[in-house]
C-alpha cells in the first residue's frame, strides 16, 4: 500500500512538472528565441529544471517563424558539465534574464574542499573508475613557478572551467549574498566564495560583496505577522564575517548612505539591493551579473524574481506577458523548479512570501530603468 502511495505520488509530481514545462516554454517562446540544456533526469544538476532556457535574442512580429541559434549549443553544454562541480551542489552559473542582450545569472557559491573531493569520488566509483568531468590535462591552469599539490590543481581546474563558462556568458559583475566569507559546519569549510579565493582566480571579475540573512531569518517575519518594517537583522552573530563591499562606481550615483547598512530594515535593505542590482545592469551595455548566495535556492530567487518582475514592469523584458502570466513564470520557473526539493519541504516558504508581499515598497520611479511613473 506505501509503494502504491509511493508512485501514484511520484507520477502525479512528474505530470505537474511536464504540465509546468510546457506552459513556461510557452511563456518564454512569446518574447524569444532560446535553446535548451537538457537535463531530463537531472543528469547536469538534480534541483535545476529538466528543460533549463537559454534566451539568445528577443523576437520579433518579422522573426518568428525563423530561428538562427547564436551559439553553439553543445560547447554550452560541455561548458556547463565541466564547470557544475566548482558550485555547492552542482548549482553551475545559469542564465535566467536576458535584457538587453546581457544575462542575468544565478548559481549557488563556490564548493569548498570537502564537496569537491567528496563528489569526485562519488563519480569516480559510480563511472566505473573514469572521471572525465574536467578533461584533458592540459586544460589545468599551470603555475609555471612552482609545481601546484593536489589540492590547487583540483581548484584549479573546476573553479578554471567555471570562469571560462562565466566569461562565455559575458559575465563581468559578481554579487555575492552570502553573510559568511564561508559556510563553516562542524568546524569544517564547506562552501567558499569568489571574495575569499586564496588564488584570486576571479580577479577579472568585479566582486560585490552584499551581505543579505537568509531563509533562518525569515522565520521572525512570519512570527511578526508578516511584517518587514523594522525588523532588522543581528550583524553582531559569530558566524557573520562577510562586510559589505560595493566598488565606488556603483555606490556614487545612487544617493544611498551604505556604512548605515547593519540599521536597514528588511524593507530598506530589499530596496537598496535591487536598486543596486537594477543599477548594475543598466551601467554597462556589454557585460552581464551573476546573482548568488550559499545554495542558490532561498536570497537567489528572491533577487532574481524582483529583477524580473521589475524590468517587466518597466516594459524592457517579458513585454507581450499579462501579470498573471508574468507572475505564472517567475513563481514557476525562478522558485519552484530552480528549488523544488526547498518547496517539497516548506524551507524556504517564509522568504517566498515577503518577496511577493514586498512588491508594494518597489513602485515608485526610482525602481525604473527608464525613469518613468510605473
Amino acid at each position: 500500500q506505501a509503494d502504491f502511495q509511493v508512485r501514484t505520488c511520484i507520477v502525479r509530481m512528474s505530470t505537474m512538472v511536464e504540465r509546468i514545462e510546457k506552459r513556461y516554454l510557452e511563456l518564454f517562446d512569446r518574447d524569444y528565441k532560446y535553446s535548451i540544456i537538457h537535463n531530463t533526469n537531472g543528469d547536469v544538476c538534480g534541483h535545476y529544471p529538466r528543460k533549463i532556457v537559454f534566451l539568445e535574442y528577443e523576437s520579433s512580429d518579422n522573426n518568428k517563424e525563423s530561428f538562427e541559434s547564436t551559439l553553439q549549443i553543445s560547447r554550452l553544454q560541455d561548458l556547463v558539465n565541466r564547470s557544475k562541480m566548482a558550485r555547492c551542489r552542482g548549482r553551475f552559473v545559469c542564465p535566467v534574464i536576458l535584457y538587453n542582450g546581457k544575462h542575468v545569472c544565478r548559481s549557488s557559491t563556490l564548493a569548498g574542499w570537502g564537496e569537491l573531493y567528496g563528489r569526485t569520488g562519488y563519480n569516480y566509483i559510480f563511472s566505473g573508475g573514469s572521471d572525465d568531468t574536467f578533461g584533458d590535462a592540459e586544460e589545468v591552469l599551470e603555475d609555471d613557478c612552482a609545481v601546484r599539490n593536489n589540492d590547487s590543481q583540483l581548484f584549479d581546474k573546476v573553479r578554471g572551467s567555471d570562469i571560462k563558462l562565466l566569461k562565455y556568458l559575458s559575465v563581468r559583475y559578481i554579487c555575492d549574498l552570502m553573510v559568511e566569507n564561508k559556510k563553516v559546519k562542524f568546524g569544517l569549510n564547506v562552501t567558499s566564495s569568489e571574495k575569499v579565493d586564496k588564488a584570486q582566480r576571479y580577479a577579472d571579475f568585479t566582486l560585490l560583496s552584499v551581505p543579505y540573512p537568509g531563509c533562518e531569518f525569515f522565520r521572525e517575519y512570519k512570527d511578526r505577522d508578516y511584517t518587514a518594517e523594522g525588523l532588522v537583522f543581528n550583524w553582531n552573530q559569530d558566524y557573520v564575517d562577510a562586510p559589505l563591499t560595493i566598488p565606488a562606481c556603483f555606490t556614487k550615483n545612487l544617493n544611498i548612505n551604505w556604512s548605515e547598512y547593519q540599521s536597514w530594515d528588511l524593507v530598506q535593505q530589499t530596496q537598496n539591493y535591487l536598486k543596486l542590482l537594477l543599477h548594475i545592469i543598466n551601467s554597462d551595455d556589454e557585460n552581464g551579473l551573476l546573482v548568488h548566495c550559499i545554495s542558490g535556492w532561498d536570497r537567489t530567487p528572491l533577487f532574481v524574481s524582483l529583477l524580473r518582475l521589475s524590468l517587466w514592469a518597466d516594459g524592457a523584458i517579458h513585454a507581450s506577458l499579462e501579470p498573471s502570466e508574468i507572475l505564472y513564470l517567475t513563481i514557476a520557473y525562478d522558485w519552484f523548479l530552480f528549488g523544488l526539493v526547498s518547496f517539497l519541504f516548506h524551507l524556504h516558504i517564509n522568504i517566498f512570501f515577503f518577496c511577493f508581499n514586498f512588491l508594494k515598497h518597489i513602485v515608485c520611479d526610482t525602481f525604473s530603468v527608464i525613469k518613468k511613473q510605473r
